[in-house]
């Protein structure tokens, strides 16, 4: 026999001998080959469900700092702009040409104008940046949800227990939910 077939045997499910006695139908053996067969699959859905939830979990922390320093910098330019606009208001005051005074008032118009701009910003930036925070916990529940339900089918297919296959089932559902609801806010 040459080296290369005794590799090939190696990495196939060939039995060495093939008048070797098969395992009896329901040992413990042909039950893990069904289960093992089974989770393969299951797990690479539930690892998928798994990623998609984590690149959403991340697109929300992005929102929420983005959001956040986006808010506080709308905020300085807010107060900047008050500043210019309460020294605008005072040198109009005390102006004493009246076309030095028209052009303070104008530029304190301007400002006042562009508050009201900033702050419409700046409060839409904080709402979307709220939103994403009531909806980042749930994706980090259903998260943790993905993650044990792989444990389980790890853990069925080690056991050999089909009620640990399926409870991954159960657990990997409440996973779901608890995405969808980070998605929708239904509860």
């Amino acid at each position: 026999m040459s080296a290369v077939d005794t590799m090939l045997r190696f990495f196939t499910k060939e039995a060495k001998d093939p008048n070797a006695p098969k395992p009896p139908v329901g040992s413990r053996s042909e039950r893990e080959a069904k289960i093992k067969d089974k989770a393969g699959l299951v797990i690479n859905i539930f690892a998928l469900l798994l990623a998609v939830n984590a690149w959403y979990g991340g697109k929300l922390s992005s929102t929420v700092l983005n959001n956040t320093i986006s808010a506080n910098n709308q905020w300085s330019w807010y107060q900047a702009k008050n500043i210019r606009e309460v020294l605008y208001t005072t040198s109009a005051v005390e102006a004493k040409i009246p076309e030095n005074k028209a052009k303070f008032e104008a530029e304190a118009a301007r400002m006042k104008a562009d508050k009201e701009e900033i702050l419409v910003k700046a409060k839409a930036l904080e709402t979307e940046r709220d939103e994403a925070k009531k909806r980042s916990p749930w994706i980090g529940y259903a998260s943790t949800a993905y993650q044990l339900s792989i444990v389980l089918l790890s853990a069925s297919i080690l056991a050999v227990s089909m009620p640990l296959f399926y409870g991954s089932f159960v657990v990997a559902g409440a996973g779901l939910i608890l995405s969808l609801n980070g998605l929708y806010l239904w509860f």
